[in-house]
């Protein structure tokens, strides 16, 4: 019976458990690269063991190129290329995909949009006609932007207003940064997308959406042969503008001084509190180490964090910590949902008290291990998978400037030591400058206010 990659890594990971210096085999990705003449870069992962194939298009364009004072362009956009063009109706890539087997989705974030399809194999040919349709055809008429328009601002409503935490959520960029654009919420606002027109996204579609400003990735079972001619048929002809394409080069500044902002929710049943301090951008070499750090607070069960807050103290329902790694400055935060009674002062004296005994007391081998195994276990599962390994490859090239960095990073990760962890730490937390968010009831915070909340 043949064993699969993740049985043979996993087996490794057994056997060399107690010593962990000593390095996990860990299979790399095999693709290959090439650049169309009109600037379209492609990628390719066959494997022949997979029946299925996956097709994604990463867009270099995110919530960060919105124009000023259109917040919540980008995701506008990905609901848009969901409708008609030339010669496909709207909704059609449901049919091309659901209808035989597969999916098909799309997300949007602070630096890119991405576009992604898995099918039974033999439908890769319609998949990479449909995606080249839809660059080069859209239709962006008045009809499909009012009414996609309306699906944002109602999932606006869902997910932010009516979400129990979801301001506290849409508050960690928006109050984070002071001149970046990732201050800008990818999910915008109501007032901001009431205030676009349909000229305003044809103008989008036309600055971002371009050959020379997507990433073809395909992953799974294909002829290579066979795929670099249909790749030249769909994609080649489309031409690439004369105009450049912007891009965002302010730099967030070095924080100076330490913030503290309060959000009041009328639908939050208990408190919440956000704690964040400024990283540097992902392809830094010490993201590796932070990520090791955010797995020792807050990975599972046995994790610091929960530990003390939640098991042992019982003041959160929730306690983690986080790495938001972005292709600028990024994000390292600490969250906590708390229990009924308790307030954002407690959990931030006692999430504190864990980063800095993190940072200077005592890292076990056996803890720091199991960390990195988990680690390397969750990239190992999405490898087993063609749109796992498209989605790895297509965050490297767009987060971290290469698909070389999906193997790299992997390698960066068993390479983290204890005094890696508490050296970044010390750098970027303690020394550091934070910002934090008391998330407050609105019952709740108007009794503080008049001096009578217990």
């Amino acid at each position: 019976m043949r064993k699969t990659l993740l049985a043979v890594a996993l087996a490794g990971m057994v056997a060399f458990a107690p010593v962990y210096a000593q390095s996990i085999h860990v299979p790399k990705i095999q693709y290959s690269e090439r650049v169309l003449a009109n600037g379209m870069r492609v990628i390719s992962v066959p494997d022949k063991t997979n029946p299925t194939v996956s097709v994604q298009v990463w867009y270099d364009v995110g919530s960060k190129n919105d124009p000023q004072g259109r917040s919540g362009f980008a995701h506008l956009f990905e609901h848009i290329m969901f409708k008609s063009t030339k010669n496909m109706k709207s909704e059609q890539f449901d049919r091309m995909t659901e209808d035989v087997g597969g999916m098909n989705n799309a997300s949007t974030s602070d630096d890119y949009t991405n576009y992604f399809e898995s099918v039974p194999a033999n439908h890769l040919q319609r998949l990479l006609w449909a995606e080249a349709e839809r660059l080069s055809n859209l239709n962006v008429d008045e009809a499909n932007f009012k009414s996609e328009r309306a699906v944002v601002q109602e999932e606006y409503r869902q997910s932010v207003l009516s979400n129990p935490y979801g301001k506290l959520f849409n508050a960690l960029s928006t109050l984070s940064y002071t001149t970046h654009p990732y201050k800008r919420s990818t999910i915008g606002s109501i007032e901001d997308l009431d205030a676009a027109s349909v000229q305003d996204v044809i103008d989008f579609h036309k600055t971002y959406y371009r050959p020379d400003n997507a990433v073809l990735i395909v992953a799974g079972n294909f002829d290579q042969k066979q795929l670099d001619g249909w790749v030249d048929q769909y994609f080649a002809w489309i031409p690439k503008p004369a105009t450049a394409i912007p891009r965002v080069t302010v730099k967030e500044p070095v924080r100076t001084a330490d913030k503290r902002f309060t959000v009041k929710s009328p639908v939050a049943p208990t408190p919440g509190l956000l704690i964040d301090w400024l990283v540097p951008p992902s392809n830094h070499p010490d993201m590796a180490a932070l990520d090791v750090a955010s797995s020792l607070l807050s990975q599972g069960e046995s994790s610091r964090l929960y530990q003390r807050l939640v098991y042992k103290e019982q003041v959160a329902l929730e306690a983690s910590a986080g790495l938001d790694g972005r292709v600028d400055t990024g994000l390292f935060y600490l969250l906590a949902i708390l229990n009924a009674g308790h307030t954002p002062a407690e959990a931030e004296a006692m999430m504190l008290d864990e980063v800095k005994k993190l940072a200077t007391g005592e890292i076990t081998d056996a803890e720091l291990d199991k960390v990195k195994t988990q680690v390397l276990t969750s990239r190992l599962t999405r490898m087993q998978s063609a749109q796992g390994k498209g989605m790895m490859l297509g965050s490297a090239v767009i987060i971290e400037g290469s698909a070389a960095r999906a193997n790299a990073s992997l390698e960066e990760y068993q390479r983290v030591t204890a005094a890696d962890v508490q050296r970044v730490l010390k750098k970027y937390i303690l020394d550091g400058k934070k910002v934090t968010i008391d998330y407050l009831p609105e019952q709740a915070a108007t009794a503080d206010k008049k001096g009578g909340a217990k």
